[in-house]
């Protein structure tokens, strides 16, 4: 069985999203449906239609998130040293063409969001970044082509998902 690392915080996260389709939205859906089963003919009602669709979806987003949280090994980023990129740690990157900056912390995939500089540990960029030390010169290969970056920087911060 495939292992899914996350942080606390991400664990957090899922699992708080399986409680609010468990105790809020399923039960809402289920109560709709029964109304608009009341409202006569199913054939040509479509807020009976759209309810059972809605919890037919509710249903496949629970076993989802279900299957992801039996899978969970929740590593503490606090006690990794962040001497080097491992995960949790908090890059800082130069883009040696352009200067450009760039700030990533190395997460796990559920918890991943790259528009708020979380990348999964299995993306390619982490990848190649795992291991590495501050002053690091590093030729990733990205899907959109080689980019050269410097490490500025490597520790831990507290993140915000």
């Amino acid at each position: 069985m495939d292992k899914e690392p996350m942080t606390n915080i991400g664990y957090e996260k899922i699992t708080g999203e399986l409680e609010f389709l468990k105790k809020k939205e399923r039960p809402e859906t289920v109560i709709a449906l029964e109304e608009a089963r009341q409202l006569g003919d199913l054939k040509e009602n479509a807020e009976y239609h759209s309810a059972k669709e809605k919890l037919a979806l509710i249903d496949i987003q629970m076993a989802e998130i279900g299957a992801i949280i039996s899978k969970a090994v929740i590593i503490d980023p606090t006690t990794l040293p962040h001497t080097k990129v491992s995960f949790g740690s908090t890059i800082e990157l130069v883009d040696v063409d352009t200067d450009e900056e760039f700030k990533y912390a190395i997460v796990g995939g559920v918890e991943s969001n790259a528009d708020n500089g979380l990348i999964s540990f299995n993306s390619p960029l982490a990848k190649q970044l795992l291991g590495k030390e501050e002053g690091d010169e590093i030729k990733a290969t990205l899907p959109g082509g080689i980019k050269t970056f410097e490490i500025l920087s490597v520790g831990y911060k507290e993140l915000k998902i």
